[in-house]
């Protein structure tokens, strides 16, 4: 499994998840700025990845400050520019806040232990969240038949997390107990994540993959040909709405139509309790020329407007379950999601 992201001396290095398939490159940041970069222009993309790459990011940052005096101030300043890189995972956003925590908590310690657990606290993050997707995967292993064809969306495996993934998690620890399982995996426009990411992390596991227009969906479940979906998510609010790669939200509806179950596989930290519902979450809208381009290549006609809305939201009462590291979360969702906090 390739790690999706890591420290490479005092530098931070990730997987160009823009050149994959056809190519396995090194993206290098060595700056706070060079991380915000690469998660702005899609180098590293999924909710836990981003918060990953927000950490190290910032501890980038605060190590290329020289002097004590002043170091919250432009620390604070950091945080700020870093949050504000993609708006809709709220994973980005925990991860800055857990990062300034440590810094509080270290305030009267010399600037190069800041500096140092600050890196060590990045690095935590990247551990707990492989850990974390492999508690998903156990988990959400149960809700998998013995035999199942499994329809995902976009990516949610080890490129979008720390390592081994949310939805693909449960995919991944299904296969890895000897469940038969086939995947379906939409392509996922405008970006493909579904095509390049899913189809290549599967068949790098050896689980067998078969990619759809995200068109066919509806076709697919019609024809019974899909047993369940799990998709992840980049933002669960309060009451168990779920924020996720545009065509998310279709795929519940056409699951509940045809009597399918629909499950979304998120850590807590995607969890956001200050959303009381899915219609507070900011959805992120993207270049229209995501859509009329492929590569450099202009597909539409010149003039065309486009709309591109990165993320859309779907009600929990499409959500069969949401598959967490402290088990699974039903409805009424308020409630579950109360009592898996205080677990």
């Amino acid at each position: 499994m390739i790690p999706t992201i890591e420290w490479r001396g005092k530098h931070v290095r990730m997987i160009d998840q823009r050149r994959l398939p056809q190519s396995i490159e090194w993206h290098t940041c060595r700056t706070y700025i060079d991380v915000i970069k690469a998660i702005e222009s899609m180098v590293i993309r999924g909710a836990p990845a981003i918060g990953i790459a927000a950490a190290m990011g910032l501890a980038l940052g605060a190590g290329s400050i020289k002097m004590k005096s002043g170091f919250k101030k432009r620390f604070d300043e950091m945080s700020g520019r870093m949050i504000k890189a993609r708006p809709t995972a709220v994973n980005l956003r925990w991860a800055v806040e857990r990062m300034g925590l440590v810094a509080e908590k270290m305030a009267v310690m010399p600037l190069e232990a800041i500096q140092k657990e600050l890196k060590e606290e990045s690095q935590r993050i990247l551990d707990e969240d492989i850990e974390i997707n492999k508690k998903i995967g156990e988990y959400g292993q149960h809700v998998v038949p013995r035999q199942a064809a499994i329809l995902t969306h976009c990516n949610a495996g080890a490129l979008a997390t720390g390592g081994y993934g949310t939805a693909l998690g449960v995919i991944r620890a299904a296969h890895e107990i000897g469940k038969k399982v086939r995947v379906f995996a939409d392509e996922t426009r405008p970006w493909l994540q579904g095509l390049r990411l899913t189809a290549f992390e599967l068949m790098q596991e050896g689980i067998e993959v078969t990619v759809i227009a995200d068109s066919a969906a509806g076709y697919l479940m019609r024809q019974k040909k899909a047993d369940l979906v799990i998709t992840g998510a980049d933002r669960i609010a309060a009451n168990g709405d779920v924020a996720n790669k545009i065509g998310t939200y279709q795929l519940a509806v056409l699951a509940r139509e045809n009597v399918i179950p629909f499950y979304v596989a998120a850590p807590l930290s995607t969890i956001d309790l200050s959303i009381k519902s899915g219609d507070m979450i900011p959805v992120e809208e993207r270049n229209g020329n995501e859509i009329l381009y492929f590569g450099r290549r202009m597909i539409g006609p010149k003039g065309v407007k486009a709309f591109n809305p990165a993320f859309d939201v779907t009600p929990c009462k499409y959500v069969s379950a949401i598959i967490t590291e402290k088990g699974l979360v039903k409805a009424p969702y308020r409630a579950g999601i109360k009592r898996v906090f205080a677990k």
